[in-house]
């Protein structure tokens, strides 16, 4: 009998994953969740984080960059990724542990995702990019040809980063925002073309 997977985190996120799981052969799941609202969740049992088990195959079903850092950087469990059939990743591109790759998402040659990354659904990742660990690129939105995403960093939805631009660690780039230069570390940008308005104060 297949081990359960171990979902940490029951949320909406969660039920995208646990699709793309299912599309993928899975049919096993264990839910934990610091707050459970109920004790099931999409026709799953939920238990509190405090009960998960040390090991296991698992997947962090958050959507917070910084909550899956932490909770990766404090456990032991081995991480599958999750990538949806309808997703478009050429051969060569490294995909790391953790990560989930969405519906109708492109990630073209050369591309580099790090550990527990999310490439949202019809997100466009075009060739050579680097995208860091526990960053998210937001439905829609599009990265051109090297781009590079610093650790932890958020790509709004529908954002368009031109080509050879490095977004630093831990920044935001704001829904909508065309970003034609680089972005520092911590910087929270929105518009077209996209300006700083102001610094995330965490990392």
């Amino acid at each position: 009998m297949e081990n359960k997977i171990l979902l940490y985190g029951a949320s909406g996120h969660c039920k995208v994953i646990i699709d793309i799981l299912r599309l993928n052969g899975y049919r096993h799941f264990s839910l934990y969740d610091d707050r459970p609202r109920n004790d099931t969740f999409f026709g799953y049992p939920v238990h509190h984080a405090e009960q998960m088990p040390d090991t296991g195959h698992a997947l962090i079903c958050i959507g917070n960059n910084a909550v899956r850092k932490r909770i990766s950087d404090s456990s032991s469990h081995t991480y599958i990724t999750a990538k949806h059939p309808s997703a478009m990743i050429s051969s060569d591109v490294i995909v790391g542990e953790g990560t989930v790759i969405m519906p109708g998402a492109i990630v073209n040659a050369g591309s580099l995702i790090g550990r527990h990354c999310i490439v949202n659904s019809g997100a466009i990742v075009e060739h050579d990019n680097e995208i860091n660990d526990f960053a998210h690129v937001s439905p829609g939105a599009a990265l051109a040809g090297n781009v590079t995403i610093g650790e932890g960093s958020h790509i709004g939805i529908n954002a368009t980063v031109i080509q050879g631009v490095t977004i630093g660690k831990w920044a935001t780039v704001g829904a909508g925002a065309t970003v034609l230069n680089d972005v520092p570390d911590y910087a929270v940008v929105v518009g077209t073309p996209a300006k700083i308005i102001k610094y995330n104060n965490h990392g």
